[in-house]
């Protein structure tokens, strides 16, 4: 696996609730390139459980949505935005039991709607929760002028 950089945090007002790292808030995702997905491993915090020590649905839901985001960025190599998402909460997950792991990969392209396919698996490995993610994305020339897409090689330099 190979780390991806994070091209935004340069950015002046960049406060990405899912993958800033000094958003205090957050959800502070690092992600890394594995063939044909991307992969995150995240450490739940107490602050983002629902019932008792369980995982906030909302919380799974982001995670998996920020994810597919990733993949638009660094596979199909242009930005968008997040048009339909179906979840399936399988397994609850304690935020106490370690670090969760997320896999997305984009499944299929329709002009330029992209089906993107995440699994979120608790420490033990168990399928937890998965979505189908699908992302409207744009041109490349819109993606860079108008959206901020840094371009594909600023996901890839050495940090």
């Amino acid at each position: 696996m190979k780390k991806i950089s994070n091209p935004f945090s340069s950015q002046k007002g960049y406060h990405c609730f899912g993958c800033c790292h000094d958003n205090p808030i957050g959800l502070k995702l690092t992600f890394y390139d594995d063939g044909d997905e991307i992969v995150s491993v995240w450490h739940p915090r107490p602050e983002f459980q629902g019932y008792k020590n369980l995982l906030h649905g909302g919380i799974q839901a982001a995670l998996m949505d920020e994810i597919a985001s990733w993949v638009v960025y660094t596979k199909l190599q242009t930005t968008g935005f997040t048009s339909n998402m179906q979840v399936r909460y399988r397994k609850s997950i304690h935020v106490e039991n370690g670090p969760i792991t997320l896999r997305a990969k984009c499944i299929q392209m329709r002009r330029n709607l992209a089906d993107i396919e995440v699994n979120l698996y608790d420490a033990d490995n168990v399928l937890c929760a998965n979505a189908l993610v699908t992302y409207f994305t744009y041109d490349s020339k819109k993606a860079r002028e108008q959206l901020f897409y840094p371009g594909h090689e600023a996901f890839f330099k050495e940090e």
